[in-house]
């Protein structure tokens, strides 16, 4: 059964929208664990716009799972990572315009640097996931540097409003989380996965966890953050 992954952001997102201490993600996060999670997700973006220095300190110190750092290339949140030292970082694209993460992080352009800070954390004894659009190049290169976690991005499949073009969009997912694991690789997914359609990614053989936080943090408002993690659980499972 793949694992479930909380990312906390949103909680974060609301405090900042009044600048004080609550609600606080650690809490949500200690709470989301309680309810059944298998690891904590939380994305240390060069603007600070939700997660701060702060909080991953806090996480870093109070989490029993696994806490799995999203994060760019930054030079200055790959220090603060590796001072840190999550359990696993997820490097991804960023854009300080963007709302949310957009797609996936290109492996093939940025290959070289990617295999210097893979290597950083690597020798730290820290894994190392890159967030991937579902296309076998990016795969082939994430392998060709070494790195043995991917996460495919679910975003085109979450948005995709007829069955044509979800079946489309799923069927790269499938077929691209097949090769990889053909090839060894863990193989993670996220974005835009909710209650509605978070079954058939899941029924994905071999799939090893699922990072799901807007849908359950938007649950919790009305059904309470213990009982939203509960059910996302049950529909994974």
């Amino acid at each position: 059964m793949p694992k479930l992954g909380v990312n906390i952001d949103h909680v974060a997102t609301l405090r900042q929208a009044r600048g004080g201490m609550e609600p606080d993600p650690l809490e949500a996060a200690l709470m989301c664990e309680k309810a059944g999670c298998d690891s904590i997700v939380a994305h240390l973006r060069e603007d600070r716009r939700h997660i701060n220095d702060k909080d991953v300190i806090g996480l870093r110190k109070r989490i029993k799972t696994k806490f799995n750092l999203e994060m760019s290339m930054n030079p200055e949140i790959v220090d603060i990572a590796l001072k840190i030292g999550p359990d696993q970082i997820t490097l991804v694209p960023e854009r300080r315009q963007e709302l949310t993460t957009e797609g996936g992080l290109s492996v093939v352009r940025y290959e070289k640097k990617l295999f210097r800070i893979a290597a950083s954390f690597n020798n730290k004894g820290i894994d190392v996931s890159v967030f991937i659009d579902p296309d076998k190049s990016e795969i082939r290169s994430a392998i060709y540097i070494g790195i043995g976690i991917i996460e495919i991005h679910t975003g085109n499949y979450s948005l995709a409003l007829d069955k044509k073009s979800r079946a489309k969009e799923f069927k790269k997912i499938k077929d691209s989380a097949e090769y990889a694991m053909s090839k060894g690789l863990i193989v993670n997914a996220g974005h835009g996965l909710n209650y509605t359609n978070v079954k058939q990614i899941a029924n994905i053989k071999g799939i090893n966890e699922l990072n799901i936080g807007h849908s359950i943090i938007s649950k919790a408002v009305f059904a309470g953050l213990k009982n939203a993690v509960t059910e996302m659980k049950k529909l994974i499972n």
